[in-house]
């Protein structure tokens, strides 16, 4: 698969990838990134979060209130630790970057609480990929 790197990973005692398909929404859904600009600034700010904490971006796709993601997580790292770091770090770059956006989130939150962290199998890995690709026609974007 071109879109993604698939290079096994090998530890004491066996070899493999666990890919995420992770997914934040904007708190109150609002259309953060609908503008060009902030969208490519969300993305740098996910993606300066991910490499300070060695959790690799695959691939990521910025809609206008939420995001969609394919990550792998280094070794003992939880879902929700890494969804933390994403979203606790992204706000903080994003916010330092942007700082009207404040004007709009007071309370310095750019996330909704929660979110999506599904595991992807080697099977369903083509068919995710396709889906985090094709976010812009499946929201009437492109």
């Amino acid at each position: 698969m071109e879109y993604v790197n698939i290079d096994l990973e090998h530890y004491n005692h066996k070899v493999g990838i666990n890919f995420w398909h992770i997914t934040i929404q904007t708190k109150y859904r609002y259309q953060m990134f609908a503008k060009f600009e902030y969208k490519n600034l969300a993305e740098a700010c996910i993606r300066k979060a991910a490499s300070s904490h060695e959790i690799k971006v695959h691939l990521i796709s910025v809609m206008p209130d939420h995001v969609h993601m394919l990550v792998t997580l280094p070794k003992g790292m939880s879902d929700e630790k890494a969804m933390q770091i994403l979203k606790g770090g992204s706000s903080y770059s994003f916010f330092k970057n942007h700082p009207k956006a404040r004007l709009r989130y007071p309370q310095g939150h750019l996330w909704s609480r929660g979110g999506s962290a599904v595991t992807v199998g080697y099977n369903q890995l083509s068919d995710t990929v396709l889906y985090i690709l094709n976010q812009a026609k499946h929201h009437g974007l492109a």
